[in-house]
């Protein structure tokens, strides 16, 4: 007996993983463009980024998930970012130098975008790779986190902010405070809680593979990108490891799930 399946899950489908392709080409194209332009082609591929990560969200659980995603990682990275920017707390004292477009409370909006676009994927991460509720959001927070240690080194080489006072720093990525990565996971810690919280674990066993697809990429990107074109070697070790903690168990399990049961139209759940 032949079994139909919904148009609308299907077409959803598609459009994420077209928002999924646009990104990750972005993002490829970026150290190859002319250094006038890599402002310009950072913020678009953040844009795409969190387009991809808001629709995926918005596929699994629907509208809450949209709304969830936006509210807590969107408006909850704003509230960190303004706070952090005129108190120093819990990142450390950093400025923007105005180089990444409009702002709102002295925050570059591009940057809660950056929140919103990691943070589904880091979710999955956590819900992919254990079960229970707190050890959930604790894997989710350390996959969110751990992607600074790729993120701020590049953003800081490229001159979009700068820390007023690096130290102590890790061995191999002098210039950016330990402060900072102990302000991401704190606050990462609290926006995973109320993400899993808000939108249920969905019912199927398969990851969300447009998700996976996105985390994975920026891993092994960053990995390559920050050794071989952005002249950073100590970031691409040090984030090779650190985010590779979570990164590498995940690609494995990903792999075992796709051959045990390949990526289908999933169920959004309620």
């Amino acid at each position: 007996m032949a079994v139909a399946v919904p148009l609308a899950p299907v077409r959803s489908r598609h459009a994420v993983w077209t928002l999924v392709a646009s990104a990750i080409g972005v993002q490829i194209l970026y150290p190859l463009m002319p250094e006038a332009w890599r402002t310009e082609v950072t913020v678009l591929s953040v844009a795409l980024f969190f387009l991809a990560s808001l629709a995926d969200a918005g596929r699994v659980h629907g509208l809450r998930g949209v709304l969830s995603l936006a509210g807590v990682a969107g408006g909850g990275g704003l509230v960190a970012e303004a706070v952090g920017v005129a108190t120093g707390w819990p990142f450390g004292h950093y400025t923007y130098t105005g180089t990444l477009g409009p702002e709102l409370l002295g925050v570059p909006v591009i940057v809660p975008m950056a929140w919103v676009m990691m943070a589904w994927p880091a979710l999955v991460v956590g819900r992919t790779l254990v079960r229970r509720g707190p050890a959930v959001i604790a894997v989710a927070a350390y996959a969110l986190s751990a992607w600074d240690v790729f993120l701020d080194p590049q953003m800081v080489a490229a001159g979009h902010w700068t820390w007023l006072d690096p130290h102590p720093a890790l061995p191999l990525i002098p210039g950016i405070p330990l402060s900072n990565y102990a302000g991401w996971l704190l606050v990462s810690l609290v926006m995973m809680t109320a993400l899993h919280l808000l939108l249920r674990p969905a019912r199927w066993a398969s990851p969300s593979w447009p998700a996976a697809a996105l985390y994975l990429w920026v891993y092994f990107s960053s990995v390559m990108a920050h050794a071989v074109f952005f002249g950073l070697p100590g970031a691409a070790v040090t984030g090779a490891v650190l985010m590779g903690v979570v990164a590498v168990p995940f690609a494995v399990t990903v792999a075992r799930r796709g051959r045990r049961q390949p990526p289908t139209p999933e169920e959004p759940s309620s």
